[in-house]
């Protein structure tokens, strides 16, 4: 069998929270909590849940763009969390990310040309600014724009002008894995769109592989070839896409395809309203972190924590009751 391009094992990330005495660490934020996946090369692993389940600070602790607690990241064979940093300087050119904010990511000081450019210098991909130029029009001209973007600055862009821009800078290096962070969720419709569907070619035409970080699930059904659901830092549902979009099996993930609008405004579909609110990071629930709100929870789910169990060829869920190991 194929080996996986990326391996995750038990990824950890804790943020103390330091009382103003002394700056001791008074407790922790379990921001990702003992998370493990695989991604294929050549396919889409979509990553989705709430706002602040963890899954940006996932994609950015397979980068290393923020240090580990705890757990590894294996890519290519090679364990990125134990790289020194030459080493990770050499890693960078086959893992790249895609930020969310095309607002933010971009420096407002440097030109098109500096911004794609830069990696290149980096990693001395060209020699000389004659080929370098050339480079950076090569790689405008593949994502949608054109030869005279390059002297002008990113305000003078729209947004989605702008992440095309920051989809450039990540292919510059021609990388294996892009970390794609919320790509679309700061632009139009019409944009998102025509992005995802950018990406799509890139994906076809490079052979890349994507982690997609989103919390729209009708973009991520669109995309991706796998999907895998995050509920307070863990990972509760894995599935084929089309496999955990016509039959959910996690609480949870159920919850959150039933609030995806329908486009057919002859299907009517009632949302499950969840009880509460999502627990504290700081504090998260023993057992199972979904029983707080699950409308299935028995006894047992608040003592005993839930690990992934296959439920079908490549379909892992982690709930002891739909697995049928509950104990009430």
């Amino acid at each position: 069998m194929a080996q996986p391009l990326l391996r995750v094992r038990n990824l950890r990330k804790y943020f103390p929270i330091r009382s103003a005495l002394f700056s001791r660490e008074a407790e922790r934020v379990h921001a990702v909590d003992d998370v493990s996946f695989e991604i294929m090369a050549g396919e889409t692993l979509g990553l989705v849940g709430e706002s602040g389940c963890g899954k940006s600070t996932t994609g950015r602790l397979i980068l290393r763009l923020i240090e580990p607690t705890s757990g590894e990241v294996w890519f290519d064979d090679r364990n990125v969390t134990a790289l020194d940093k030459d080493s990770l300087l050499q890693l960078r050119k086959e893992m790249q990310m895609i930020f969310q904010d095309p607002y933010a990511s971009l420096d407002p000081r440097m030109s098109v040309a500096s911004i794609i450019g830069e990696a290149l210098l980096v990693h001395n991909l060209a020699h000389g600014r004659k080929a370098r130029e050339e480079r950076v029009v090569e790689l405008l001209e593949t994502v949608g724009l054109s030869a005279e973007h390059l002297r002008r600055y990113p305000h003078e862009f729209s947004g989605g002008q702008r992440q095309r821009i920051g989809i450039a800078r990540a292919l510059a290096v021609n990388p294996k894995l892009v970390v794609c962070d919320e790509p679309v969720s700061a632009l139009d419709v019409s944009v998102q769109a025509q992005v995802v569907s950018l990406l799509e070619d890139l994906q076809e035409k490079f052979g890349l592989t994507y982690l997609f970080v989103a919390h729209d699930l009708a973009v991520v059904e669109h995309i991706s070839t796998r999907v895998a659901v995050m509920y307070l830092g863990r990972i509760v549902e894995v599935a084929p896409t089309r496999e955990l979009y016509t039959n959910p099996t996690h609480p949870y993930t159920e919850a959150l395809l039933s609030a995806v609008p329908v486009p057919d405004p002859t299907v009517k579909r009632r949302p499950t309203i969840l009880a509460g609110d999502v627990p504290s990071p700081v504090h998260p629930p023993a057992g199972c972190r979904f029983h707080t709100r699950c409308p299935l929870r028995v006894e047992s789910c608040s003592q005993n924590e839930q690990v992934l169990r296959e439920v079908s060829p490549g379909h892992w869920v982690a709930c002891q009751v739909r697995t049928g190991e509950a104990v009430a």
